[in-house]
């Protein structure tokens, strides 16, 4: 905004403007208008307000994000490594006018609770038995999920359990397919063959610095789009005291995903949930390879590559939240 043009626009929307420059959103998304407002001429629409809270489950202290209204329907966004429901950020609050949009985080991430691996088993299936027991004390017992990354095997837990609670599916270079596990993760599977301390120590580079930095970086279409603050934060939290053998740990769990594969297919073929796919194809951990056998399972998928990389949100929202928006809306809403 130029100077001269400053003093003649409402302080209101001048504030807005702020805020939306904060956010990375103001050149990619109109902000939604609740329905139930109606603002005085040249007054801004009410931005939605995020909620940080934790709930105990099994004892274990969850932190999560909440925004929207109670009775909307229930989006639940489910995030990858090495982040946390801070990839979210942005987009709860562009849902968060029509949806309940609730954001937790794993043990051993974001703001949750990361307890010893001798008390704690740090594993997919305690993942989605935890994210379960927190939508039990929140009283949802039907969502959409968003699932990238990590989130998928916890989302594909919840499905296989719980299958008629499933509205819709947004999957964000998230695996359900043997094709989607490329040559990032030939390391990995040599750990998983023999559980060595060798194979161990050799995955340590994957929560080294430069790793996380890549995860933000490699694929991007616009760096200067890309906050630091996402690697600096995700890195601070990976350096913590006992969290590298806590990632070792869940990198040798990923193995119990492959097997329930099959089970994902079927329960796509079975059930049918409207899916749309948001995928940065030059993703090099979850490359499009995974992305494209969706379409077998599910002949309705709406199917969309994006020219970015594995946190795609970071990069591409200008792209992604009006196609999310408008999925929910026809198929969700």
């Amino acid at each position: 905004m130029k100077n001269d043009q400053a003093a003649s626009v409402p302080l209101a929307v001048d504030r807005r403007r702020l805020f939306l420059g904060f956010s990375g959103l103001a050149a990619a998304v109109a902000w939604p208008k609740p329905a139930s407002a109606k603002p005085e001429h040249g007054a801004a629409a009410a931005i939605p307000v995020t909620h940080y809270r934790t709930a105990t489950v099994d004892g274990i202290k969850i932190f999560y994000r909440e925004a929207g209204p109670k009775g909307a329907p229930v989006v639940l966004l489910l995030h990858g490594f090495p982040t946390s429901s801070h990839m979210f950020r942005n987009l709860i609050p562009a849902l968060a006018d029509r949806y309940h949009v609730i954001a937790p985080d794993y043990p051993g991430y974001g703001q949750s609770d990361m307890p010893d691996r001798d008390k704690f088993a740090y594993t997919f299936d305690r993942y989605g038995e935890l994210v379960d027991g927190l939508l039990g004390q929140l009283g949802v017992t039907r969502y959409a999920m968003y699932v990238m990354d990590y989130g998928a095997p916890v989302g594909w837990r919840l499905a296989l359990k719980h299958p008629e609670r499933i509205s819709g599916l947004i999957v964000q270079n998230g695996n359900a397919y043997d094709e989607g596990l490329k040559e990032f993760w030939d390391p990995i599977k040599a750990y998983w063959s023999d559980h060595s301390e060798a194979h161990r120590k050799a995955l340590y580079v994957l929560v080294a610095p430069e790793t996380t930095k890549f995860q933000y970086t490699d694929g991007m279409s616009d760096l200067s789009r890309i906050a630091p603050d996402n690697w600096v934060q995700d890195q601070a939290l990976l350096d913590r005291p006992g969290n590298a053998e806590i990632q070792m740990d869940l990198f040798y769990d990923y193995r119990t995903n492959l097997p329930l594969y099959p089970k994902v297919q079927a329960y796509f073929r079975q059930h049918q949930p409207p899916t749309l796919i948001v995928w940065g194809k030059n993703d090099k951990i979850f490359p499009a390879d995974g992305a494209h056998p969706y379409k077998r399972d599910l002949p309705e998928v709406e199917f969309h590559l994006i020219d970015t990389g594995h946190f795609a949100l970071e990069d591409k929202a200008d792209e992604m939240v009006p196609l999310i928006r408008d999925f929910l809306g026809r198929k969700v809403a």
